[in-house]
């Protein structure tokens, strides 16, 4: 394979694959009851059993 083969395969599935990632992250965030493990996250660094770095 050469340079130019390389890049053209990049252009092409390269991009669909990172599409099809980024859609795949957007759909596992805003999936129906993922609001209360967001909101349990979202208050580690607030929590005082984690400070401290224990």
């Amino acid at each position: 394979m050469d340079y130019e083969t390389l890049r053209h395969l990049a252009d092409s599935w390269g991009l669909l694959y990172l599409f099809i990632v980024f859609v795949g992250i957007v759909a596992y965030t805003f999936r129906p009851g993922s609001k209360a493990k967001a909101d349990r996250i979202a208050q580690i660094p607030l929590n005082e059993e984690y400070k401290n770095g224990e």
